[in-house]
């Protein structure tokens, strides 16, 4: 039986619904943010497609990402800083056109983040965590809970890629990717699984 890495980004809370850039800030899941993460334990569930439960579940310290875990009734081994989110630093608690009415043209993937992480601490994070996860993968499914910009670093990472190259991977709150390998060679299988409807 091949094995897997599900990467569960957080349900929604009021700072993602309103595009405010949330690395290092800890924010509650809003409601309908609960709700997507319950739903998206079953989505989970029927794409394993085995009761057996992941040989290793890790998330962000954050409590968006812990009670994600938690309502999608997973059971978390531990929790690790590694797999926070991107830290904004003076972005941060802002939108992407507020940062462009100072720096024409300016995303996440392009520019720098003025007293935050640089692409490639993202990227070294990133990597770290795909060490110590291709280590457990023959033996069972990985599930990393997280949040959306650094799990599209690692998505990119997983592929060889620079981290910039995760803009090409969107991962909507609560949605689900599959990483896997064809004959080795790295692969997404799917990508921004919604949450079904339980």
């Amino acid at each position: 039986m091949s094995t897997h890495l599900y990467l569960l980004r957080h349900g929604q809370t009021e700072w993602s619904e309103s595009g405010r850039h949330t690395g290092r800030t800890d924010i509650e899941l809003t409601p309908e943010g609960e709700q997507q993460a319950r739903r998206a334990g079953a989505t989970l569930a029927r794409l394993r497609g085995t009761d057996q439960a992941p040989a290793l579940v890790l998330t962000s310290p954050q409590q968006r990402a812990t009670r994600t875990a938690e309502l999608a009734g997973l059971e978390v081994n531990a929790t690790t800083e590694d797999l926070a989110e991107w830290d904004y630093g003076d972005y941060e608690g802002i939108t992407t056109p507020q940062i462009r009415e100072r720096v024409p043209g300016w995303t996440v993937w392009t520019h720098p983040m003025p007293n935050g992480e640089t692409h490639a601490e993202v990227q070294d994070r990133a990597r770290k965590v795909l060490g110590e996860v291709r280590k457990i993968l023959p033996g069972g499914d990985v599930v990393l809970v997280g949040h959306g910009h650094f799990s599209r670093v690692l998505i990119a990472a997983w592929l060889g890629l620079a981290p910039d190259q995760g803009v090409h991977f969107g991962l909507d709150p609560a949605g689900i990717c599959q990483l896997g390998d064809e004959r080795g060679d790295p692969q997404v299988r799917r990508l921004n699984v919604p949450a079904w409807e339980i």
